[in-house]
């Protein structure tokens, strides 16, 4: 294996992993409505918060399987559904609605999880507010699709672990970039 065949791994987990990655940034622009936890609280605090609606979990979610949808079909196009395509036809469409669902998931729990130790809505809480959509697209996604994450983000041999720490690499940076230019564009009240 040379150095290009490690480069095109790395770009193609990145690549298949783009429908996790959006419907964050979606949910924020197709939020408001009615919070998911309707305004109900444990403890005196609230349960997820206002800024987890229903409207931006849906249109968050779909935004990713859209995405996941035109990769899917780039990859078709180019025949290079082995590499940087999702599979078949009905298990790709399950991938990217695991990946772009899970992250949303993975996101409220994060949410979920700061309102429990005390985190207001907009704080910051290093590790858990860049990586709880990681992780949660890969938890859900692994449930259904066990193989192909490994296949694609963690066998060793053939280097793919690489993409998984590329992707992590990655969205530390992506991270901190749609953050501000949310603030920037006044969907956000915080740049982080």
């Amino acid at each position: 294996m040379d150095v290009l065949d490690v480069i095109v791994i790395m770009l193609a987990g990145l690549w298949l992993f783009l429908p996790a990655m959006l419907p964050n940034s979606a949910a924020v622009v197709f939020g408001g409505g009615k919070p998911m936890d309707f305004g109900k609280t444990i403890k005196g605090r609230r349960i997820l918060g206002d800024g987890k609606t229903w409207r931006g979990f849906f249109g968050g979610g779909m935004a990713g399987v859209v995405l996941g949808s035109i990769l899917m079909g780039i990859a078709y196009l180019f025949g290079k559904e082995a590499v940087w395509g999702y599979g078949g036809i009905w298990g790709g469409v399950g991938i990217i609605i695991c990946l772009s669902f899970g992250s949303l998931l993975g996101d409220i729990m994060g949410s979920f999880i700061k309102r429990r130790l005390g985190i207001a809505r907009g704080k910051k809480a290093p590790i858990l507010d860049q990586f709880d959509f990681v992780i949660g697209a890969f938890l859900l996604t692994a449930l259904f699709y066990p193989r192909w994450v490994y296949n694609t983000y963690i066998e060793i041999e053939g280097w793919h672990i690489l993409a998984l720490i590329f992707l992590l690499i990655v969205t530390l940076l992506l991270h901190r970039a749609m953050n501000i230019i949310g603030y920037r564009m006044k969907l956000k009240d915080v740049p982080w």
